[in-house]
């Protein structure tokens, strides 16, 4: 929460999820929000907790990440150091950046802002958009980190026409790990492919994405795709949704977190308060 000795900072930032356990801190493993985390005590030297938008698996990558954290505006104004008239702002960057110098360029820091009153980084977003990369023809050494290559040929005409029309509200529950508590229920805003000569990109965006709703709808085009499962199966499993050992998930490091949408400033605040306090469970988070 916002109040007159806090600011609220919003962060942007991209990473190769190759080297890292997934998003969340786990103890003993290198994690992308522990490795941020880390470095905001090496900059404040205090410990900094931040909430992300959009949790990742452990090979997940991200091209545009969104996290916010709290901090003292003493500590905030402190930032630019014997440069007054370097913004906070670019002070936070560039001494992230440095520190994280370590991880080879493997976590980025695009921006930082002081935050609208009411953002939450996790709440406030209205969509979150993915891709998946699938390389065709003989795979690439150069691109396996975020390239998936599939054994099998794949009919991409047959996986086009099989997520057609596939928009709109559905029950994922087929597609989902569920969580306590948590709803399958989701509003599919995107779903196609683009292709070109070596690799072609799935993208799929939503208001939000179950705990493996992307890679297990992945998983299930491409055994379409392969002709492992007859047109029409994912729609079926979609149509009907149980969950069951069918469910396939596509390996994590194909995807990528391609961009979280969030409302105007002075509507973020509003968007947090729908989110979280909505009692219909088709509204509940599981991201």
């Amino acid at each position: 929460m916002h109040n007159q000795s806090m600011h609220r900072i919003r962060v942007d930032l991209a990473y190769d999820g190759t080297g890292f356990h997934g998003w969340a801190r786990q103890p003993g493993l290198p994690t992308v929000q522990a490795t941020i985390e880390d470095g905001l005590f090496t900059i404040f030297r205090q410990p900094v907790a931040t909430t992300v938008a959009g949790r990742t698996d452990a090979g997940v990558h991200a091209a545009n990440q969104v996290i916010h954290f709290d901090i003292p505006t003493e500590l905030w104004a402190q930032l630019p150091g014997h440069h007054p008239s370097r913004p906070a702002e670019a002070a936070l960057v560039s001494k992230l950046n440095g520190v994280l110098a370590k991880e080879s360029g493997a976590i980025r820091i695009r921006s930082a802002r002081v935050a609208p009153k009411g953002f939450d980084a996790r709440f406030s977003p209205i969509s979150r958009r993915y891709r998946y990369l699938v390389a065709l023809g003989e795979p690439d050494p150069l691109t396996r980190h975020f390239t998936y290559h599939h054994r099998k040929p794949l009919v991409v005409d047959r996986m086009v026409e099989e997520i057609d029309g596939l928009t709109g509200l559905h029950d994922f529950r087929a597609f989902c790990k569920p969580r306590p508590g948590a709803t399958t229920i989701r509003t599919l805003q995107e779903f196609r492919i683009d292709q070109d000569e070596a690799v072609f990109t799935i993208h799929l965006t939503a208001d939000a994405f179950c705990h493996h709703m992307v890679r297990a709808l992945v998983g299930a085009l491409l055994r379409v795709g392969d002709g492992a499962r007859e047109p029409g199966w994912l729609r079926n499993r979609l149509a009907n949704p149980v969950r069951d050992s069918n469910m396939v998930i596509a390996p994590a490091h194909g995807l990528i977190l391609d961009r979280v949408t969030y409302p105007e400033d002075d509507q973020v605040a509003q968007r947090a308060i729908q989110t979280r306090a909505k009692r219909d469970p088709r509204m509940l988070t599981c991201d």
